[in-house]
């Protein structure tokens, strides 16, 4: 049960560091454009 005392704060801390991460890429627009990249590939940029 000791065990308990260091496994549970460890697991918060990694939960709030994964919503810190989320709530960055969201300030720096990284979920901005969705469908661009699926767009984008379907385009032929290859003109000579």
């Amino acid at each position: 049960m000791s065990v308990l005392l260091y496994l549970i704060p460890i697991a918060l801390m990694l939960g709030v560091l994964g919503l810190g991460a989320f709530l960055w890429a969201m300030k720096n627009g990284q979920y901005d454009d969705l469908d661009g990249a699926a767009h984008r590939i379907l385009l032929d940029d290859d003109e000579d």
